[in-house]
């Protein structure tokens, strides 16, 4: 399993496939940089990945879209932003934010992120393997590609990141599947269910790619 960090920001940026998103993705970029300013090792890349992903997060005031506990968001901070309290840039914690309303798909989350963990790395603490499977379990209800319901770059920072957290789940990845649909299949399968789409995926551009059967 690789260590190499996620892109660097600039570098990140430059690779987008999408033009129209740039603007926002300077804003991320940019929160990306204040988040590691106050990080407590940003040379750790599990410190860069969660800054990228709350940064996300961050510039459209959706902290509250990470899933995480107000106790689970103050320990992630503990661990990898200590700096956090001292960074004018940091916005209200969670706890300020309205919750999100997440009773519809609540089964969904809960069985995609104990899915996750069952499949999680050793190698990677875990508190931080909680907080990423809840992050990505509360990703899959966006309109989106998880690379961009994530604010990652594209679909090679999501396989890094789930290569390192979660690496014998990736291997069962065979046929090559968008990871939004990949993970959304095999949480049905766990569940004796027929496989179908997340509940975010109908949103999405490629949809009709994806599941061409389903209306």
């Amino acid at each position: 399993m690789s260590d190499e960090p996620l892109s660097p920001a600039v570098g990140v940026a430059a690779s987008r496939p999408a033009p129209l998103r740039a603007p926002l993705d300077a804003r991320v970029d940019e929160r990306t940089t204040k988040w590691l300013a106050a990080a407590t090792d940003a040379a750790l890349p599990d410190t860069q990945l969660f800054a990228r992903l709350i940064a996300a997060r961050d510039v459209r005031d959706e902290l509250a879209l990470l899933g995480l506990p107000q106790q689970v968001w103050r320990a992630l901070l503990e661990r990898h932003f200590v700096h956090a309290a001292a960074l004018a840039a940091v916005p209200a914690p969670l706890s300020a934010l309205p919750p999100v309303d997440t009773s519809e798909h609540a089964a969904f989350v809960d069985t995609l992120r104990a899915l996750l963990l069952t499949y999680s790395s050793p190698t990677v603490d875990a508190n931080d393997a909680h907080c990423l499977a809840s992050i990505i379990a509360h990703a899959c209800l966006r309109p989106d590609h998880l690379w961009r319901d994530l604010g990652l770059a594209g679909r090679e920072e999501v396989t890094w990141m789930l290569t390192r957290y979660f690496p014998t789940l990736v291997v069962l990845n065979v046929d090559n599947l968008r990871w939004k649909k990949f993970l959304a299949q095999q949480r049905a399968l766990s569940l004796g269910l027929e496989p179908g789409p997340a509940p975010g995926c109908p949103g999405c551009e490629d949809y009709g790619h994806c599941f061409p059967d389903h209306p």
